[in-house]
């Protein structure tokens, strides 16, 4: 049995979800979400999500974590918040000691849907049905849970 923390890091909202795997067979323990004030300093922010984190991982003590590789938007400005809302995420994975797996957001959409070219409301259809009975948090949830079943999929060591 392993336990999988996903993760969908965004500065205005991260999302996180808790599966457990066995063979082929998940279920789901938990998932949420972690919003920061838009008018709050960068610093306070990110210190923000490393809390939450942090706290997630004492919780559920997950053995690894998975997050989507890092894409480049079309405005510099954003895909630098981006990366230091990752930054922090990944900094209390590192500070627990988990391994971070990283997978391209086609493969997640391809391991959960069945199509690399899947949109949201397909993701969030299937998880329905792959999770049943799971209360999801909101979108990013989603997006985080999808991360942590597609590395289930793709890495089941």
């Amino acid at each position: 049995m392993t336990i999988i923390l996903g993760l969908d890091p965004s500065l205005s909202c991260t999302g996180w979800g808790v599966i457990r795997a066995e063979g082929s067979r998940i279920a789901h323990v938990a998932n949420g979400q972690v919003p920061t004030d838009v008018k709050a300093p960068m610093a306070e922010r990110l210190a923000v999500l490393q809390a939450a984190m942090a706290e997630v991982i004492a919780r559920h003590r997950p053995d690894r974590a998975a997050a989507e590789e890092v894409f480049a938007n079309k405005n510099p400005q954003s895909t630098l918040k981006l990366a230091q809302a990752r930054g922090a995420v990944l900094a209390a994975c590192g500070a627990a000691g988990l391994d971070v797996r990283e997978h391209a957001a086609r493969l997640v959409k391809k391991a959960v849907v069945g199509t690399g070219g899947a949109d949201k409301r397909q993701v969030q259809a299937m998880l329905k049905v792959l999770l049943p009975g799971a209360e999801i948090a909101g979108p990013d949830a989603a997006d985080a849970l999808a991360v942590a079943i597609a590395d289930a999929h793709l890495s089941p060591r």
